[in-house]
């Protein structure tokens, strides 16, 4: 009877299963057939728009001065009296000017006339504010940028990708890294660097979109009036701004007979089957108990 008994207690090898084993969901979907890449800048036209950036920018001389950290204690009572002793009644320079600025931009005016960051050039192309959008080519992934070439193409805003961007501008500005940068339709500082740096940036390629308009070759065409004043000159790019917009909106209907269909790629995406899924804290403890 014993035996009959272990007989019937072991289970056959198996047969005994904890959990089903779930079905691989695969989520199918439509991709976008297209590929958007930045179209690359010769090496010439790449130091002349840094070098009219650098000189810009040094020339307004704007700035963020971050706050100063917590560092080694500051020079005694008795240090500075020895040091005035010897002759020297002042502070280094470094430590008076670290005292005498700030935190925060040197000039918030010409602060507003640029879109510094991702982030901020993102929404400022949604609103439509920006004249010119640069961006490194030093931002990895690719596809933190590549969105921008659709949107820009969409607002007739010329963009372009320039290495060493973010290597030579961002110190000048006081930041540590400025992946993209924009300037604004009301940047009455930078219209000359604007009117200079356009023709040299190569049109972007969207099917759907014409995007060398009239209103960027506008620009293109201020480079030659290298007279004018600054003033001059702002006032000239924005007659041209509204003149252009109007031609726009007259010419908005757009001739489709050239038109070639794309095929759409299906696109699916399948779990990745090596994930370890951890379970929650309940039936941790439970485990672990």
């Amino acid at each position: 009877k014993t035996q009959n008994h272990l007989r019937m207690s072991v289970i056959p090898q198996g047969t005994a299963t904890l959990r089903k084993a779930k079905k691989t969901t695969v989520k199918t979907s439509l991709d976008n057939p297209f590929v958007f890449q930045w179209k690359t800048i010769d090496g010439e036209d790449m130091h002349f728009i840094l070098e009219t950036l650098e000189e810009r920018i040094k020339h307004i001389g704007l700035k963020k001065i971050e706050s100063p950290r917590k560092k080694k204690r500051s020079l005694t009572k008795k240090q500075t009296e020895r040091k005035c002793d010897a002759g020297t009644n002042e502070l280094p320079k470094e430590e008076t000017e670290n005292h005498q600025q700030k935190p925060g931009w040197t000039d918030v005016t010409i602060r507003r006339q640029l879109a510094i960051g991702v982030n901020e050039v993102t929404k400022a192309l949604e609103k439509n504010e920006l004249l010119l959008l640069l961006v490194c080519k030093s931002a990895k992934p690719a596809m933190i940028t590549s969105h921008l070439i659709e949107l820009s193409a969409s607002r007739a805003t010329p963009a372009g990708q320039v290495p060493r961007l973010s290597e030579t501008i961002a110190p000048l500005l006081g930041l540590t890294s400025v992946l993209a940068l924009g300037f604004k339709k009301l940047s009455d500082k930078f219209t000359e660097a604007i009117a200079a740096i356009i023709p040299k940036i190569p049109a972007l390629d969207v099917p759907w979109f014409q995007y060398r308009t009239e209103e960027s070759m506008a620009y293109a065409d201020t480079d030659s009036s290298e007279n004018l004043e600054p003033e001059e000159l702002a006032e000239v790019l924005g007659d041209k701004l509204t003149s252009q917009k109007r031609k726009h909106t007259e010419s908005n209907r757009l001739d489709l007979s050239n038109v070639i269909l794309q095929p759409l790629k299906i696109k699916k995406l399948v779990p990745n089957p090596n994930k370890i899924k951890k379970p929650p804290r309940k039936k941790r403890k439970a485990f672990s108990a």
